[in-house]
């Protein structure tokens, strides 16, 4: 973010121009537009990271892991400015001659063969990391404990129920991801809009109710944040580590995983893909995690309550709109849950197709979807640290590439600016 000067951060107008289709040539190589990009990018960054997510930063860090987590995320947006300009510029080709983008690529093109392990290694935790164990587990566990089990439906082994449900996945799921990033493009462009909408709504509802704290509560994230005094007794490095944590899954900026989806985008100027995916992580983290947290605040559920997880926001919801809030969240978690679901198979697929081939990586969606099953039944702790692990080892070979080639993003960004500000991009 330092090394950029922030220059990224003063055309945030302009790349809003790019999403909005004004650059769009549908002749420029790529599978997708821009703004089917990001909508498959936030499809999987915006959900249940930014509803269950925000609810465990805040049951083991306190309210303070909201200020890591806002921090997190402004250096994220120069992350990925920088990461996936790089998969635009070293898009390289798979075994089928057709053009891909991300960090394997990156690594191949823009560094060279004898960095090789590296792309390698992001390719093996890229088949791990994306598994939809985390928003299947989630889902589930809002069904089961919002709707089923107080209904009666079900009682303390749910373990049948949750296999049920996890088969209907499956099935819902299916019907999707066997058709590709150009399916998925045109499936999250519907979906994202209408479940921000939803949540946003549903959010800004409960903090209405709740207007008079809002400023304290600012004020508390953020003393909290040097003092940790709400839950860890002074463990500023714990609240830290979690507010981190809990962004990287969030928002995955660094992670490797949006620069898949945005090296898919049709363009030839880099820079432009860059602009529109430092979007991600504003939108992501910055507005809808942060409304969750304000919430589950608002409501002080998070002090009272034993629960983790999504079912600690589901509190928040049914104490500040009894009756009826609940199910909104329902709503939004299903919503939220399945447009993470169809979109990280494209993730996974991607590093199989880098590894033994691409007329093979279709075999990874069939790995993928029986993975719903198991995330279904499995234990949120069981899910979260597979996840956080495979996470953790993907960032590795983005960043140490984007930082070698940190370079040749700001030579470009220069020169793309400057043609800019000389009217010479079509303007």
């Amino acid at each position: 973010m330092i090394y950029s000067g922030f220059t990224p951060f003063r055309y945030m107008k302009h790349g809003v121009k790019i999403l909005m289709g004004r650059y769009d040539d549908p002749d420029d190589p790529g599978d997708i537009n821009h703004f089917q990009a990001l909508m498959s990018a936030l499809a999987a960054t915006v959900g249940m990271g930014n509803i269950s997510g925000v609810a465990i930063a805040i049951v083991l860090g306190g309210p303070g892991a909201l200020f890591w987590m806002w921090a997190s995320a402004f250096v994220g947006m120069a992350t990925k400015f920088f990461t996936c300009t790089l998969s635009i510029l070293y898009r390289g080709k798979d075994t089928k001659g057709d053009i891909q983008g991300g960090p394997m690529y990156v690594i191949r093109e823009g560094l060279g063969k004898r960095w090789k392990p590296l792309a390698m290694i992001f390719a093996v935790a890229g088949l791990f990391g994306p598994l939809p164990i985390f928003q299947a587990n989630q889902l589930v566990q809002t069904v089961r404990d919002v709707v089923l089990r107080p209904a009666g439906i079900v009682g303390e082994n749910s373990f049948n129920a949750d296999l049920i449900m996890g088969v209907i996945l499956v099935g819902i799921v299916s019907l999707v991801i066997f058709g590709g990033i150009k399916r998925i493009g045109s499936v999250a462009a519907r979906l994202v809009p209408a479940m921000v909408v939803i949540y946003v709504l549903s959010v800004l509802t409960i903090l209405a109710t709740n207007i008079t704290q809002i400023p304290d509560l600012f004020v508390l994230i953020v003393s909290d944040a040097f003092t940790g005094d709400a839950v860890l007794g002074g463990s500023v490095g714990a609240i830290i580590l979690i507010g981190v944590q809990r962004a990287a899954f969030s928002n995955e900026a660094g992670i490797g995983t949006a620069s898949l989806a945005h090296g898919a985008a049709k363009t030839k100027e880099p820079v432009r893909e860059g602009l529109v995916a430092m979007m991600g992580p504003a939108i992501d983290t910055l507005i809808v995690c942060t409304m969750t947290g304000l919430a589950i605040l608002s409501t002080g559920v998070w002090q009272t309550t034993e629960s983790n997880g999504v079912t600690v926001t589901a509190q928040a919801f049914d104490a500040a709109l009894p009756s009826f809030g609940v199910y909104l969240l329902v709503i939004s978690i299903a919503i939220f849950a399945l447009s993470s679901l169809f979109t990280y198979s494209y993730y996974g697929t991607k590093c199989l197709g880098y590894l033994i081939g691409a007329e093979r990586q279709h075999y990874y969606n069939y790995l993928y979807v029986v993975s719903i099953i198991f995330g279904a039944v499995a234990s949120i702790d069981a899910v979260v640290n597979l996840i956080d692990g495979m996470y953790a080892i993907m960032a590795f070979p983005t960043m140490i590439s984007a930082l070698i080639l940190a370079p040749r993003v700001k030579a470009l960004a220069k020169d793309y600016f400057a043609r800019m500000e000389n009217h010479k991009l079509g303007l």
